[in-house]
């Protein structure tokens, strides 16, 4: 309880340059419905979601499991929607790990697949910057661009949407849920700001 009294306090501290990441993924975790399925493809945005987005059950959360493997979100998720028709599925990028499986939101479209793809987008590989950083003196590698990554869905067929800031949380995450339901897959590109919550952590 003192854990997720923390999280809580630490969800509504201002930042800058985006929305709190444990706020939009508290804000997520408070809409899944009874059959969601969250599969988790990424590493400081992900890991974070680890503390704050509770399965609603049995293989109700996917992830690259122990050895960290990037890349398998979309194949998670194109199964578990393709196995659990109906249900919500979602799909948390990371925006480095993103880029392994983004052209899958093809597949979602051709396959008629509603699956709702969040990407943290905080412009660079973060869980491996944080450490870099501190010990090099050097980002290099670990930058990426904000792509508007809610346009790439768009080009091939799906929605999307953006969020920018905390005041954008709402509708955005009802446009996806929406869009969802008429059949379609949607990207929502999540402009994250940087936060010191897993810092400390350990990432090799």
């Amino acid at each position: 309880l003192e854990r997720e009294a923390d999280i809580a306090r630490q969800a509504a501290a201002p930042v800058e340059g985006g929305v709190h990441p444990i706020a939009l993924l508290r804000a997520i975790d408070a809409g899944l419905p009874d059959d969601a399925v969250v599969v988790a493809d990424g590493g400081d945005f992900v890991a974070t979601a680890s503390y704050v987005l509770s399965p609603r059950g049995p293989l109700g959360w996917l992830d690259p499991g122990p050895f960290g493997t990037l890349g398998v979100g979309a194949g998670f998720a194109l199964a578990a929607a393709l196995s659990r028709p109906g249900a919500e599925v979602w799909l948390l990028w990371g925006d480095g790990s993103a880029g392994y499986s983004l052209q899958e939101v093809d597949t979602f479209v051709r396959h008629a697949l509603p699956v709702i793809a969040v990407v943290g987008n905080d412009a660079g590989w973060t869980q491996i910057a944080r450490d870099q950083v501190r010990i090099l003196d050097d980002d290099v590698a670990t930058v990426l661009r904000p792509t508007d990554y809610e346009r790439v869905a768009e080009g091939w067929g799906g929605a999307g949407a953006r969020i920018d800031g905390p005041e954008d949380v709402p509708a955005a995450l009802e446009r996806a849920r929406a869009a969802s339901r008429r059949g379609l897959p949607v990207v929502i590109n999540a402009r994250i700001a940087r936060t010191t919550f897993r810092e400390g952590s350990i990432s090799i």
